[in-house]
């Protein structure tokens, strides 16, 4: 039999891109709720407990309130949202992390599914930590450069809408309070002793120590740099020296890949990889210092994506099933 998959939220941003993602596909069953009972809760906890699989596509809240309705032990469960990814009993869902991981996923029975900023941060720094590049207990600044379709269906309308604000064209930096929801996650998945210094961008310019030129108002795509002191790392290792440590880690990933040192070119843009599940890590510098961004689509490896490629793990299919 093939498995059933629900979507809880398939309204949403992220719960639309799993649901095209999975529609054309000829080995799963698809369980839809009726529009007028997707908030009744009766109804949504028996689609929960008659899935071989879930995605929770949810506010926090309500995804924990999703987990507490299933009493059925089969049921999986890849939730989206923020609820779960440093929870106990979790699994945290980037399989090309370590062998350890893919291992985890696909036993797993409960997989957060990671944050968007935190995949790009993650997919830099974890390997770093691990190698001794980056002792755990260093300090890291970073910045995020996201498309608006991140901030979901109300952003979405708000930047799209023909009286929007006039300042929407120009850089929108938040995060000011220095407490953004994925902090906790790139501590502790990276390995890290301390909270990263870290503040999101919203389709512009952000101005760190190493300095990259950025333009666009676009709806979708992101980069994620890191950026290093080379003097302050143990052993001092130069910018080409670290992009041949990420290099080496990630030979032979389908969806994590490393550019040639600087990068494919002289720019990096941010929408490159938009409708991909694809991350690709581009290493800059010199001697003294490093950038190393993580380009890849915010709804892709940052969101669906990467949720339809822990399914895949989860149910035995093929990783790369349904995904470019």
């Amino acid at each position: 039999m093939k498995p059933v998959i629900f979507i809880d939220g398939r309204e949403g941003t992220t719960g639309l891109q799993i649901y095209d993602r999975l529609t054309p596909r000829q080995d799963i069953e698809l369980l839809l709720i009726d529009e007028e009972k997707r908030k009744d809760p009766a109804e949504r906890k028996k689609c929960l407990n008659a899935a071989d699989l879930v995605f929770l596509c949810l506010p926090d809240e309500a995804a924990r309130e999703a987990v507490a309705m299933i009493d059925n032990p089969n049921t999986r469960v890849i939730d989206a949202s923020t609820a779960h990814r440093t929870a106990p009993g979790w699994d945290y869902g980037f399989p090309e992390l370590s062998p350890h991981h893919r291992a985890r996923i696909a036993c797993s029975k409960r997989v957060a599914n990671p944050g968007c900023h935190a995949s790009g941060f993650i997919a830099s720094v974890y390997p770093l930590v691990q190698l001794g590049l980056i002792p755990p207990d260093h300090p890291l600044c970073a910045y995020s450069l996201t498309g608006y379709s991140g901030g979901g269906k109300k952003l979405i309308a708000e930047y799209q809408d023909p009286h929007r604000d006039p300042r929407h064209a120009s850089a929108r930096i938040y995060g000011t309070n220095l407490r953004h929801k994925h902090l906790p996650e790139m501590q502790k998945i990276s390995g890290l002793a301390h909270t990263p210094m870290f503040v999101p961008v919203v389709c512009g310019l952000a101005a760190p120590p190493v300095f990259h030129p950025i333009l666009g108002d676009y709806i979708q795509g992101m980069a994620t740099t890191v950026l290093l002191r080379n003097d302050t790392l143990p052993g001092r290792p130069t910018a080409q020296e670290i992009h041949q440590a990420l290099s080496s880690y990630y030979a032979g990933q389908t969806f994590v890949s490393v550019a040639p040192f600087g990068g494919d070119e002289p720019v990096i843009y941010s929408d490159t990889l938009v409708g991909t599940n694809q991350l690709r890590l581009i290493v800059c510098g010199h001697e003294a210092q490093t950038t190393v961004t993580a380009l890849f689509d915010n709804l892709g490896k940052g969101a669906s994506g990467a949720a339809v490629q822990n399914m895949n793990l989860m149910l035995g299919f093929a990783e790369t099933a349904g995904l470019e």
